[in-house]
């Protein structure tokens, strides 16, 4: 869907025809109220309401009309050339010289018969001559009319054959305006290289900046895609700012792909401030290739980051490039009833300034569910991994910088209950599962290697319990023994209703070397953590995850979403809020974001959209965006707007409006 003001509306019209070719073909099939056929003169005449479909499919209605048996020469009255359900072009004659087919007095038209009011839109022109050679058409004092009042007039205007997929030429213009950087006219060329390689090249004039240059180019091939984006200027400040994205698919077979990505930007506020930037904190490049079996999986990767944002503020997340990252994974049939083995191994290298770390992890384990008497569910499991880290000037826990080996071994294993119980009535099932886990591990006084490192540390919800790591990545480890218990409650209708409830805990047998005050672990019983959820599959869909304190079971963090309504008109609500901090003793800033929005049908084309995310800790909007929408059977419109309130270096929050304006021809948007 492009954007364009209505001083383009004309030029737009012309290039979003949709049609077959005007090219008169012989003749498939003639239906008429008398027909005559001349056998010296091999041509055909037919009288009254005559409808002719060619060859190709291309269907014509007209009177009493004149042609030739291979179709080219055609005359008659009232003809229309229909191009699609609701698409044609009305003539007094339609002709054929040579190489061109001319209609003159000619109507097009891809709205027949959508609205009540009449055509919503129409061209006429003196004449339309539809050259063969250069697959081009012309029109000659051409008018566009709506709703039957004449908007605008060109003297002469041509556009490739509808009948052609791809054509090198000027594309539809679009315009936004934004408080910072003005008036942005966009123009963009279209390069056809073949049916499955084009170009586009994109001009942008900016009234408060130097032109913008904007380039797109697409490549498909049998087994593989290639897409390229980018952007440069030299803005009035004497700047080359620029991007480049870049995205490879290649297939390697049945059981083999290969990925290849770029992405770089001259600077942290570039993608920002001229309107490439989706809220990404970092860009990434590098390659991947992924090897699939029936019971196996291989991935090996490499990235290298560009950080966008001033500071992540956190020694969890990781710094500098990864090189390389290979991760397998292979799981074995049923060796004894249900029970199988799971081998992982993962080998990981970072690299920083001045500072380099390698790892190579080995995993083993055996799992064995049961289900014994009286639908008691146990799973047992253990498990053997075996780490080996080389670090370079890194570091560590204690914030000397250390070079060497190091390594660790640990042991594990789980045994796992659950117990179903179900209760059915005529109305409602309802569902009951206690569960139970006890992990055991190796507790050493090691601890943790170093601040860099692929964890972001432990937060405890529901999805954490029963889970065969409590962080999300690798580097970070348990320590120790520990219990997850809950309970689950659920019932369910005949209508699709459901309700469902956990709660549970966790329980560390070994104290924790550090505890996050906010992460909900303590030494011994944790946090409670749960979800509640209500779903009718009709107009609502309402979940929530929270955290009580274990001391009081007051609340300290709690995540809901929620959609009220229908796909038409409704309601969603997101929603965080979260005790924080500094200490076990002293209180932080709370997190409090609130994230809203809804749609409104006015009517059966008209509809009104918004959605804004608000910081209720500090009373302002991060960002907030709208617009009001009308779909027609033949074209659409809108007018949106956004706004944020980001500043970052040279970006300061900025308001943008957008006009969007196009065609639907046929079922196709344009």
């Amino acid at each position: 869907m492009k954007r364009l003001s209505l001083f383009f509306i004309f030029y737009m019209t012309f290039s979003a025809v949709y049609a077959a070719s005007i090219d008169i073909d012989a003749p498939k099939t003639i239906t008429a109220e008398k027909i005559e056929y001349d056998v010296k003169t091999e041509t055909i005449k037919t009288s009254g309401e005559t409808e002719i479909v060619n060859q190709s499919g291309q269907r014509m209605t007209l009177t009493d009309s004149y042609l030739s048996e291979d179709g080219s020469s055609l005359s008659g009255d009232d003809i229309k050339l229909w191009l699609g359900n609701h698409v044609y072009i009305e003539s007094d004659n339609i002709t054929r010289e040579g190489n061109e087919t001319i209609a003159l007095d000619a109507t097009f038209t891809a709205c027949d018969n959508c609205d009540a009011y009449g055509d919503a839109w129409r061209i006429s022109t003196q004449k339309i001559v539809h050259d063969m050679n250069d697959r081009m058409l012309r029109f000659y004092n051409p008018v566009l009319w709506t709703y039957n009042i004449p908007v605008l007039w060109l003297p002469i205007f041509e556009m490739p054959d509808p009948g052609i997929k791809h054509k090198t030429g000027f594309l539809t213009p679009d315009f936004e305006s934004t408080n910072n950087m003005g008036t942005q006219i966009n123009v963009p060329l279209y390069i056809s290289i073949s049916d499955t390689h084009d170009i586009t090249f994109t001009t942008s004039y900016i009234t408060k900046e130097n032109p913008l240059f904007q380039i797109e180019h697409r490549l498909n091939m049998p087994h593989s895609k290639y897409r390229t984006s980018g952007a440069y200027t030299h803005n009035k400040a004497g700047e080359n700012r620029w991007y480049i994205f870049n995205n490879d698919l290649i297939e390697l077979g049945e059981y083999a792909r290969a990925n290849i990505f770029l992405e770089r930007a001259s600077d942290k506020t570039f993608l920002q401030k001229y309107g490439f930037y989706d809220d990404q904190p970092y860009l990434d490049s590098g390659a991947s290739i992924e090897l699939f079996g029936q019971s196996s999986y291989v991935v090996a990767d490499a990235h290298i980051f560009q950080e966008l944002r001033d500071s992540t503020g956190n020694y969890s997340a990781p710094t500098g490039n990864i090189l390389p990252n290979i991760r397998a994974t292979y799981q074995t049939p049923p060796i004894f009833k249900e029970t199988y083995l799971t081998f992982n191994a993962d080998v990981l290298g970072i690299s920083g300034e001045k500072t380099a770390s390698q790892r190579m992890i080995g995993d083993a384990r055996i799992t064995s569910p049961w289900t014994i008497w009286g639908g008691n569910r146990i799973t047992a499991s253990l498990s053997a991994r075996y780490d080996v880290y080389h670090f370079d000037n890194t570091e560590m826990i204690n914030k000397q910088t250390f070079s060497g080996l190091k390594d660790r071994f640990l042991p594990s294993g789980y045994i796992e209950w659950g117990l179903p119980l179900f209760k059915p009535t005529d109305t409602w099932t309802q569902v009951i599962e206690p569960r139970a886990r006890l992990t055991i591990m190796r507790h050493t006084e090691e601890d943790q290697f170093t601040l860099n490192n692929d964890s972001a540390g432990a937060f405890l919800s529901d999805t954490t319990l029963f889970s065969n790591n409590r962080f999300s990545g690798l580097d970070l480890w348990e320590n120790g023994t520990y219990a997850d218990y809950g309970v689950r409650w659920a019932a369910f209708n005949a209508d699709n209703q459901m309700f469902e409830l956990f709660l549970g805990q966790t329980y560390d047998f070994k104290d924790r070397d550090t505890t996050d005050p906010n992460s909900g672990f303590h030494n011994g019983a944790s946090d409670f953590v749960g979800r509640i959820e209500y779903n009718n599959m009709k107009w609502i869909d309402v979940s929530s995850r929270f955290r009580l304190s274990r001391m009081d079971a007051s609340l300290r963090h709690i995540e809901t979403t929620g959609i009220i309504g229908t796909s038409k008109n409704f309601i969603n609500i997101g929603h965080i809020w979260s005790r924080q901090f500094i200490d076990a003793y002293t209180m932080d800033d709370d997190i409090n974001e609130l994230a809203a929005g809804f749609g409104l049908q006015i009517s059966n084309r008209w509809s009104l959209r918004f959605n804004s995310i608000y910081n209720m800790t500090y009373g302002d909007f991060q960002r907030h965006s709208g617009g009001l929408f009308y779909t027609h059977p033949c074209y659409y419109l809108s007018i949106e707007y956004r706004h944020d309130n980001a500043i970052k270096d040279d970006y300061v929050g900025t308001t943008t409006f957008q006009f969007r304006f196009g065609m639907s021809i046929d079922g196709q948007r344009y």
